[in-house]
């Protein structure tokens, strides 16, 4: 009488597949964009020419402006102390804005947006991980700028909770606000090269109609008009608030910070932007249809 013996082989489990996704728990939009987000985020540190770039020109001026300025004008305090916030927010509108809206557009040109659409990936994953990787830009910037001129200038930082908290929010509405800009002006430019004049130009523009370099109250009122359009002036407005005496308001525009108009202007951004966005948003350049 024979005896048939079973053998069983064991498969090796690769790390990475399937069978390494807990069962009862599927991979959701969120999860998938938080690592892609981490992705870009190393992607992103591997460019050190892109990792140099992004950072320095905003810092290199707030250093010329606080070393040449500094008792040059009378503006009632120190030279850093009065272009801080308004550098701060050109330099969240650079990592939001400028950068988006010209990486979005090479990948688009390169192919890279076509073969990411391709993928089982939610599209709202991919947006996901850029919202990531602006965040951790932006608080970058901001970390940045802030220890220059607190170790470098001993520039006067606010003391107390409620101006951290103007800083904070309007931080976070205008970096969404100009992130979703940036993504809906990179569907404007009809090839990588294109995008750099696209993005540049206007944002170079912006930098002297929203009171960054200039006073506002040395601007015209039409130029103000025109830049009230746009996101900066809010943010360098809401900046100034946080980071100002509030005997300062007396040189914005209306005599006052008008909070409530920056939430709404930064606010009605992130909306904008968004249905923008959704309108315009290609996943492929015009020439593959």
């Amino acid at each position: 009488m024979s005896t048939s013996t079973t053998e069983t082989t064991a498969v090796p489990r690769t790390e990475g597949t399937a069978a390494d996704i807990p069962r009862g728990r599927p991979v959701g939009a969120l999860r998938i964009g938080l690592s892609r987000g981490w992705m870009e985020i190393r992607s992103f540190g591997r460019e050190w020419e892109s990792v140099v770039f992004t950072f320095s020109l905003p810092t290199l001026i707030l250093i010329m402006f606080a070393a040449i300025f500094d008792g040059m004008f009378d503006m009632g305090m120190p030279a850093v102390d009065y272009y801080l916030p308004g550098i701060i927010a050109m330099g969240l509108m650079s990592v939001s804005f400028q950068t988006l809206g010209t990486a979005i557009a090479a990948e688009r040109d390169h192919g890279a947006l076509r073969r990411v659409r391709g993928t089982p990936m939610p599209p709202s994953s991919y947006f996901i991980g850029k919202t990531v990787l602006i965040m951790f830009l932006a608080s970058g910037q901001l970390i940045l700028l802030l220890g220059v001129a607190a170790l470098f200038f001993d520039a006067s930082l606010p003391t107390d909770a409620s101006s951290w908290a103007t800083i904070v929010w309007v931080f976070a509405l205008g970096t969404v606000g100009c992130a979703l800009l940036g993504i809906a002006v990179s569907s404007l430019a009809r090839s990588a090269q294109a995008a750099s004049a696209v993005v540049v130009v206007p944002f170079l523009v912006l930098q002297f109609t929203s009171g960054i370099f200039v006073p506002v109250m040395a601007l015209p009122d039409w130029v103000l008009t025109g830049a009230s359009l746009f996101p900066l002036l809010w943010m360098a407005q809401g900046m100034r608030a946080g980071f100002f005496p509030d005997a300062m308001a007396e040189m914005e525009r209306n005599g006052a910070w008008d909070l409530h108009m920056v939430a709404i202007a930064l606010g009605a951004w992130c909306v904008v932007g968004l249905v923008v966005t959704l309108a315009t948003f290609r996943w492929k350049t015009r020439k593959d249809g």
